[in-house]
């Protein structure tokens, strides 16, 4: 399917669920759970909170149907979305952050090398990292890293600046640096 009718079959699906057509809805859901779980998939600390970003981005989305003008594919927009729910999150566990800290470093540790490969430590290790940082750069560092996203796109989605998103994201990746030799330090 080219973009055109990719657009063009959105626009029949949006119409067709702003007329009351839930199936329409469903049909928009199947065709991009799977890019919405992608991105959720990086924020999100386990299943449960997972289910609950996707659940919430879709109810958003269905919720603001109406609202949407089809200036910009509706992919995007409803990546628009996703990424300011995910962003809400990791603005909400902000004051968890320490906390998670202790159990994450302590579940690293008490599981032991031998217990797992040494990628899968390092993959968790940065996940635990990722997670220390504030949460406009766990955002950045996401939407950039993660997601494979260009800068145009990272501002596009987050409604910030070329130039913003430059600055957050040498921000984010030179304290995660930091956090990742802190962290070395006390293995040593």
């Amino acid at each position: 399917m080219s973009g055109t009718e990719q657009e063009q079959s959105d626009e029949r699906l949006i119409n067709a669920s702003l007329a009351g057509h839930d199936g329409a809805f469903a049909l928009l859901v199947s065709r991009y759970k799977r890019k919405v779980f992608g991105l959720a998939s990086r924020i999100a600390r386990d299943r449960d909170e997972l289910e609950d970003l996707c659940q919430e981005v879709f109810i958003k989305v269905y919720d603001n149907l109406g609202k949407f003008r089809g200036e910009a594919p509706f992919e995007h927009w409803l990546t628009k979305i996703a990424v300011r729910i995910c962003h809400d999150a990791l603005r909400s566990r902000r004051h968890e952050r320490f906390r998670v800290t202790d159990s994450r470093l302590s579940e690293l540790h008490d599981h032991g090398a031998e217990a797992r490969s040494h990628a899968s430590e390092a993959r968790q290790l940065l996940a635990w990292a990722i997670g220390q940082l504030k949460p406009d750069e766990q955002l950045v560092i996401t939407l950039l890293e993660l997601e494979e996203k260009s800068i145009r796109e990272t501002a596009s989605l987050t409604g910030w600046s070329e130039s913003n998103i430059k600055v957050r994201a040498f921000r984010a990746r030179q304290a995660l640096k930091l956090i990742l030799e802190v962290e070395h330090g006390r293995q040593l």
